[in-house]
C-alpha cells in the first residue's frame, strides 16, 4: 500500500456528512476522468488498489453520519470490499491454521469485528489501511492462538498441582483486576485531558496511539517493547525519539496516578 496525501474535503453547511462524501466523490470521479490521476507521493502501485484514499473518506463520513440508513449504504459501497479484501490478504499472508471453521466465516467475523472498531479512526491520525491493518492482524493472532490453546486443552490432564498457594493467587487476581480497572480510568482520563497534557499535533498523535494500544491490550500477542514500538511506528509514521518523548511523559503520569488510586480507587486528575 502506498502512501496518500490527505485530501480536504470542504462543503457547505447543512448536509449530512455522507452526502458531502457522494459529492465529493462525484467531483473527484469527473476530475480523473478528464485529468487522469493526480500524482501523489510515494512508489508507484505495482497493482490496482482497493483500500485508497477514497476509502480512508467514506470511513470518516460513516463516522460522522447519524443516518443508519446512509451509513449502510457508504459502508456497502465503498467500505465493505476493501474491509474484506484487507482481511482476506492479511489471513492468507500470515497463514493462521488454528480455525475450525471455513475460512469464509473467519472472514466475515473480522470484518464484523472492523465495523465495530471503526469508530476508533480518527480523522487526521494516520491512514486506514495501517489503522485497520494492525486492529484485524492482532484479532487474528489472538484468535489463532486462543484456538491453539483449546486443542491443548483437549489432551488429557495426568497431573495435578496440591501445592497451590491459593492466598497468593487470590491476592494477584485482586490486584490484576485492580489493574484493569485503574487503566481503563487512565485511558478516559487521557481521551479528556490529551490537548492539556501536550501541544504540539505530532505528541497528540502518538499520545492517542498509545492509549489505542492500551485499550487493545487484551488483543495484543506480543508485548516485547521493540514489538510495540514497531506498531506505534506504522500507526504514527513518526521516528522512535519522537515516541520515546511522548512514553515518558505519560509513563510519568501513570504512576502518578497509580499512586493516587491504591489510596482512594480513583484517578484525580492531577497530572
Amino acid at each position: 500500500m502506498t502512501e496518500q496525501e490527505e485530501v480536504e474535503i470542504t462543503f457547505p453547511e447543512g448536509e449530512s456528512p455522507v452526502d458531502k462524501f457522494y459529492k465529493w466523490h462525484a467531483a473527484e470521479m469527473k476530475d480523473l476522468e478528464e485529468n487522469g490521476p493526480k500524482k501523489r507521493r510515494g512508489r508507484k502501485p505495482s497493482k490496482k488498489q482497493y483500500f485508497t484514499y477514497i476509502t480512508d473518506q467514506a470511513i470518516i463520513a460513516y463516522n460522522f453520519e447519524p443516518s443508519w440508513s446512509k451509513r449502510n449504504r457508504v459502508f456497502k459501497e465503498f467500505i465493505n470490499y476493501p474491509f474484506n479484501k484487507l482481511v482476506e490478504n492479511i489471513y492468507h499472508t500470515f497463514r493462521f491454521s488454528y480455525f475450525d471453521v471455513p475460512y469464509e466465516d473467519v472472514k466475515a467475523e473480522v470484518v464484523a469485528f472492523l465495523t465495530e472498531k471503526i469508530g476508533k479512526f480518527k480523522e487526521g491520525k494516520g491512514k486506514a489501511f495501517s489503522y485497520f491493518s494492525i486492529v484485524a492482524k492482532n484479532y487474528l493472532i489472538i484468535q489463532n492462538n486462543a484456538n491453539y490453546a483449546k486443542r491443548k486443552q483437549r489432551t488429557e490432564l495426568n497431573v495435578v498441582d496440591d501445592t497451590r498457594n491459593l492466598a497468593g493467587e487470590a491476592a494477584l487476581s485482586d490486584h490484576q483486576e485492580a489493574l484493569k480497572d485503574f487503566t481503563n480510568q487512565w485511558c478516559d482520563w487521557y481521551d479528556e485531558n490529551l490537548n492539556k497534557v501536550f501541544s504540539n499535533k505530532r505528541d497528540i498523535i502518538v499520545a492517542d496511539t498509545i492509549i489505542e494500544l492500551f485499550r487493545m491490550r487484551d488483543n495484543i500477542e506480543n508485548f516485547n517493547k521493540k514489538a510495540l514500538y514497531i506498531l506505534i511506528r506504522e500507526r504514527t509514521g513518526l521516528k522512535t525519539q519522537n515516541i520515546t518523548k511522548v512514553i515518558n511523559v505519560m509513563k510519568r503520569d501513570y504512576a502518578k496516578m497509580w499512586t493516587i488510586y491504591n489510596k482512594s480507587g480513583h484517578i484525580i486528575g492531577n497530572a
